[in-house]
């Protein structure tokens, strides 16, 4: 490989570890995964929400929502525990179809396509740079689709993937849901993936050079945030959570750009963390992504 070639790729490993340091609730490593959800879920879910209700109620967001994040030694992981404005009927009609979570990752900078496979148990992103560029130069994740559990009082979706490029794994985004007072709805979500020696090297170079100045969203003492790989994960969580949020407010297939826009505004709250490109930059780049799902579909 030459070393424009190496170049590259090392870059496209970036924008893989940025999706990381980017997607929604994480499941460990096959040995690690948590036991079968029982009929306690919903109830537990909602004794969270109460006992974050101080953090809900008066927080840096300016919305009803809690961030969490984690480090272990090969694992990343990042919660949001929010309030959304709309019945649960509605937020569990929407995200328990595939098809509706490829629209809800295409909202973010380095997802560049999305497809629904092998009769809608499988999702297959490609994930690359924070700007327009061919899909050959993305790499490709394959998530499997699955619902842990649906009825009237709880959701659980998830997606996964075992394996990803540049020595990440156990990609895992997490959603549970269930209906909360005033006819809103308690929703959690967790992104996390474990990761190897390449990634991890990989990360270290991002965070001392292209990276070096970015910040998470957890207030750090002195007026300061955390940075490093939790403040990767945490950006993206939160990038992950805001766009299902403007997904429920605007679902409709002839809404796509009131979702772009409510995306982008909605980031812009938190530009300090959040603030890749400029509205009319990402407006035209995610255009032209969406444009382009029907044909590069198979």
């Amino acid at each position: 490989m030459n070393t424009s070639m190496a170049h590259t790729a090392r870059r496209a490993g970036f924008g893989i570890l940025l999706l990381a340091a980017s997607m929604l609730v994480p499941i460990a490593s096959r040995a690690q995964q948590p036991a079968p959800l029982d009929d306690g879920a919903a109830s537990a879910l909602r004794a969270k929400l109460q006992s974050l209700a101080p953090q809900l109620e008066r927080n840096a967001f300016r919305r009803p929502l809690a961030l969490e994040s984690r480090e272990a030694a090969d694992r990343l992981s990042g919660d949001v525990y929010a309030l959304v404005n709309h019945p649960f009927a509605r937020v569990s009609g929407a995200l328990r179809e595939p098809a509706a979570w490829c629209q809800v990752l295409m909202l973010h900078l380095n997802t560049k396509h999305c497809a629904v496979k092998s009769g809608g148990t499988a999702l297959a992103v490609a994930i690359g740079r924070k700007f327009d560029q061919p899909l050959s130069d993305a790499q490709n994740i394959d998530f499997v689709f699955s619902l842990g559990k649906a009825d009237a009082n709880y959701l659980n979706a998830r997606l996964s993937a075992a394996t990803s490029p540049l020595s990440t794994r156990d990609y895992s985004i997490v959603l549970e849901a269930t209906p909360a007072d005033g006819g809103k709805t308690a929703i959690h979500l967790r992104y996390a993936y474990a990761y190897g020696t390449a990634a991890r090297l990989a990360m270290k170079g991002y965070l001392a050079t292209l990276g070096s100045d970015k910040i998470g969203c957890t207030p750090k003492g002195q007026g300061g945030y955390i940075g490093g790989v939790r403040g990767v994960v945490e950006r993206n969580t939160m990038r992950y959570y805001l766009a299902i949020d403007s997904y429920l407010d605007a679902p409709g297939p002839g809404q796509l750009e009131q979702r772009l826009g409510a995306w982008f505004d909605a980031t812009e709250q938190y530009a300090k963390q959040l603030h890749e490109v400029e509205r009319n930059d990402y407006l035209t780049m995610k255009r032209h992504e969406f444009q382009r799902l029907p044909q590069a579909a198979s």
